[in-house]
């Protein structure tokens, strides 16, 4: 949800302006659905050029109502939503100055529509609101007063959705105050992860995976990466939007399921793991490894053919491992024999498996 939204001020010292006009449009990404249009007296003077470029005049003023008179509606209109703005730096400031004086910390997300167009609109001779949409054929009226510029705004954000065919430049312009939110968030999508041995998957809105990881309790790990400030960290938190896993059941297919999956999916946020080709062959070449599998019963099994890796799945059924075709069914083939050569050999030389069955 977006509060999309405009500004006009006395003008003067930096920090020292009082807002004269605010509107704010509550958009959902495809209508308005509320709106808040009010003149504020500052209770200061406003500076000869703002009165010139605005129209609004201390007389105006005298009977409109203080900030404080009108910041619970400002807060109710633009809870849970980011705010949007042509520059946007500007009016978030000039909302945080005002609730400041009065005590209370106000804290949203923020998007920036200038900023956005210059992603997504390109090559304009200018990027003021008034030219910019000009040049798009917006319609704009009342230039200079918030519900004129609000509801232009609220055009060239409906237009810049468009254009973000990829759905993810306007997610990524997102700047992050509200650090509340993005905790509560990142706190939901662990809720439902189990506390167990397995690799988990971050993913973006478009459902993406932009990180993988591993470990033996899965929740904890997701936790602790969600807790983490380094850069990669924070650029996964502000874009995670779900997150799935799987069970694995032993190390060894934790271990292979993890670096397989980084080299098919490539997520963004992961260092590349390089694999060096071993010439060493395996001391037999036809065996299958037995390992602990995800429930009571079940196996988990790696097929070695030729001394090459053929795959690797999960059986409950003698049938299915004393069977060499039935086997290949039920086992996922494995495309990098390399890397999966290299990671079975390195685990088996420090590791114990249940059993080895030699073909």
């Amino acid at each position: 949800m977006y509060a999309i939204l405009d500004i006009e001020t006395t003008g003067g010292k930096f920090n020292e302006e009082g807002i004269t006009e605010i509107a704010i449009y509550k958009f959902n990404g495809h209508e308005v659905v509320d709106q808040f249009i009010s003149l504020v007296n500052p209770e200061k003077p406003i500076q000869e050029f703002v009165v010139r470029l605005t129209g609004i005049n201390n007389k105006m003023l005298r009977n409109a109502p203080k900030f404080y008179e009108v910041a619970k509606r400002i807060v109710e209109i633009t809870k849970d939503c980011i705010i949007v703005a042509h520059n946007s730096s500007f009016d978030y400031r000039i909302l945080r100055t005002e609730f400041d004086r009065l005590g209370f910390d106000y804290c949203r997300n923020t998007l920036c529509t200038v900023e956005l167009s210059k992603q997504l609109i390109l090559d304009q001779p200018s990027y003021s609101l008034g030219k910019l949409t000009k040049s798009l054929g917006i319609p704009i009226t009342d230039r200079h007063r918030a519900n004129g510029d609000a509801l232009a705004t609220v055009q060239l954000f409906k237009l810049l959705l468009e254009k973000d065919i990829e759905k993810t430049i306007v997610q990524n312009a997102v700047k992050y105050f509200d650090k509340r939110l993005k905790k509560e968030k990142l706190k939901s999508l662990i809720d439902n992860i189990p506390a167990t041995l397995g690799v988990f998957y971050i993913h973006n809105a478009d459902g993406k995976v932009i990180y993988i990881g591993k470990g033996n309790n899965i929740k904890s790990e997701i936790n602790r990466l969600f807790l983490k400030i380094t850069k990669r960290a924070v650029k996964v938190q502000d874009r995670a939007d779900s997150v799935s896993f799987d069970k694995t059941g032993n190390e060894l297919f934790t271990r292979l399921k993890y670096y397989l999956e980084l080299e098919h999916l490539a997520p963004k946020y992961n260092f590349k793991k390089k694999f060096k080709i071993l010439e060493d062959n395996f001391n037999n070449d036809n065996f299958i490894i037995v390992n602990k599998g995800r429930e009571i019963e079940e196996n988990a099994v790696i097929l070695i053919e030729n001394n090459v890796v053929f795959g690797y799945g999960y059986t409950n059924l003698a049938l299915q491992e004393n069977n060499i075709n039935v086997l290949k069914t039920v086992l996922t083939p494995i495309e990098n024999k390399d890397a999966s050569k290299n990671i079975i050999k390195n685990y088996l030389v420090k590791n114990n498996v249940q059993k080895i069955i030699r073909l």
